[in-house]
């Protein structure tokens, strides 16, 4: 999860999008970066998962660089995260420990890899709005950095809340 500041900006970023555009997918979630792909599981069995999630090593903080725009094609725009070996190892170590101690195989299927990135229009975004709407981003800046201490596990209800 970004905190507060940046979680604030790119908040404002996908309000302007639903404002200009109608886009209102982005906003279902708050700002974060995704370590591992949404799955399911039982809701009589979330304290389960909450008690091994909580046996997961995070390591040592880092820090987050995020950096300008950039898109997935023909639907998505985000934040790019600049390149982090620290990032690329947590996200690592949270794929081995979800096979291993929750029997999540869902990210090792994932042949696109890990992009770390902040999603601020998908779903939502029609292909004529993002190809208008990409050369307005190409030339637009976005800048910021946190201190990764933590991680958060986010449950979709009406929207992505946090629940750990």
């Amino acid at each position: 999860m970004l905190p507060l500041p940046l979680q604030e900006a790119v908040e404002v970023l996908k309000q302007e999008l639903e404002q200009t555009h109608g886009l209102r997918g982005a906003l279902r979630s708050p700002a974060h970066i995704t370590l591992h792909r949404p799955f399911s599981w039982p809701e009589e069995k979330e304290s389960i998962l909450l008690q091994k999630l909580g046996s997961f090593s995070f390591g040592p903080d880092f820090e987050v660089t995020l950096k300008d725009f950039g898109f997935f094609e023909p639907r998505v725009i985000y934040i790019h995260v600049l390149p982090n070996p620290a990032l690329d190892d947590l996200h690592e170590r949270l794929k081995r420990f979800a096979m291993r101690e929750l029997k999540l195989f869902n990210e090792a299927e994932d042949m696109r890899g890990f992009h770390p990135h902040i999603t601020i229009a998908n779903r939502d975004l029609k292909k004529p709005d993002f190809y208008a709407l990409q050369p307005i981003y190409t030339n637009r800046s976005f800048g910021g950095s946190f201190t990764c201490s933590s991680v958060s596990l986010l449950k979709l209800g009406h929207k992505w809340r946090v629940i750990q």
